[in-house]
């Protein structure tokens, strides 16, 4: 089976434009925090950057700004239902109501 069968079985979508419009709203999410990561992170100063601090200011600001651009690129490309369940699933998985017995 070629990956991209995998992943729209494993995403459930329909078709292959539909999966590749997916792969456009990852990469611009991602190339977006990545523009946006050193202004935001240039308000702590330069020495922090190069500290472990960084990487946890960077993990604590950018992961909330992450989902968020991620619904927006979403929405602007008619792929919001998808990234909506996308990051309930990923909040299920993260934050677990309780333990599983």
């Amino acid at each position: 089976m070629h990956w991209t069968e995998r992943l729209k079985k494993r995403w459930d979508l329909n078709s292959t434009f539909q999966l590749i419009i997916v792969l456009v709203v990852f990469a611009c999410t991602g190339f977006t925090v990545l523009f946006l990561k050193g202004p935001l992170l240039s308000i702590f100063g330069e020495e922090v950057r190069q500290s472990w601090v960084f990487t946890v200011m960077y993990f604590i600001f950018i992961l909330p700004i992450y989902n968020v651009i991620l619904l927006f690129y979403g929405f602007v490309f008619g792929q919001f239902k998808f990234f909506l369940d996308f990051e309930k699933k990923m909040f299920r998985r993260i934050f677990p109501k309780g333990s599983k017995k």
